[in-house]
Formats: C-alpha cells, sequence, structure tokens
C-alpha cells in the first residue's frame, strides 16, 4: 500500500467530515410548502421532521377529511423536494472527488 492509498484514505475522510457537515447544515434549516391553492402549509428541517402544519381553515370540512389529508400529504411531498433539490447539489460538488465508478 503506498502512498497512492494514503491519499485515498486522507481524501475519503475529508469527504466524510465534509458530508457531515452538509448534513448538519441542512438541518438548520427549514423548508416550507404549500398545496394546491395554498390551502394547506407545511413546514421541515433538512431532516425532513414536520416542524408545522398551517391549515387555511376555509378548506377544514367535516363532511371532506379524506381532501384535507390529501392536501397535507401534497405539501408535506412539495416540502420534501425542497429538501432533495438543495441537498443533491451539494453531495454532487463532494463526489467529484469519488474515484470512476462511486458516487452518493
Amino acid at each position: 500500500m503506498g502512498t497512492g492509498y494514503s491519499k485515498q484514505k486522507k481524501q475519503a475522510k475529508l469527504m466524510q467530515q465534509q458530508f457531515a457537515h452538509l448534513q448538519e447544515e441542512l438541518k438548520s434549516k427549514s423548508f416550507t410548502a404549500t398545496s394546491s391553492g395554498d390551502l394547506v402549509s407545511v413546514t421541515l428541517n433538512g431532516d425532513g421532521d414536520l416542524l408545522k402544519i398551517v391549515i387555511n381553515p376555509s378548506c377544514v370540512d367535516k363532511e371532506d377529511i379524506e381532501g384535507l389529508q390529501d392536501l397535507i400529504i401534497q405539501a408535506h411531498q412539495a416540502a420534501g423536494e425542497k429538501i432533495k433539490k438543495e441537498a443533491v447539489p451539494d453531495l454532487g460538488a463532494l463526489s467529484g472527488g469519488l474515484p470512476p465508478g462511486y458516487s452518493f
């Protein structure tokens, strides 16, 4: 195991540290998205944990609870997509240092 192995090992450790930093940075951010018609708003942190739900009272109907549930799911999924869009470019930049054939 020559210097090439040592260099790769150091590079891998550096990438792990950078990845951990990016995870912490993402975790500290919040991502808000709404359902169609802005009737439900959901805020998630970068880990995808639910922080807040805001429901417009006009969409609350005792006869259509399923509709409200669908709106909550839509907003939650949209916020999750925002997290992915933010995380992917950062992870892609890290993967530039990986040997050919490896990626995140």
